[in-house]
């Protein structure tokens, strides 16, 4: 059976078991009211529309 020619490091190792643990960032979209860059599928934050209507009130 092969055996490996010499030992794999700590950080060898570690790092490649840590590329798992990478986030990828949110997806992001634009608001069609205001242009400005909010999460999909949410309240935008900025001017508080929602699917072509205002779903609560920013003041």
């Amino acid at each position: 059976m092969p055996v490996p020619k010499r030992k794999t490091s700590k950080s060898v190792t570690r790092s490649r078991r840590a590329s798992a643990w990478r986030l990828d960032r949110p997806a992001r979209s634009v608001c069609p009211q205001c242009s400005t860059s909010k999460l999909p599928h949410i309240v935008c934050p900025n001017c508080g529309w929602y699917k072509d209507r205002v779903a609560i009130e920013v003041k």
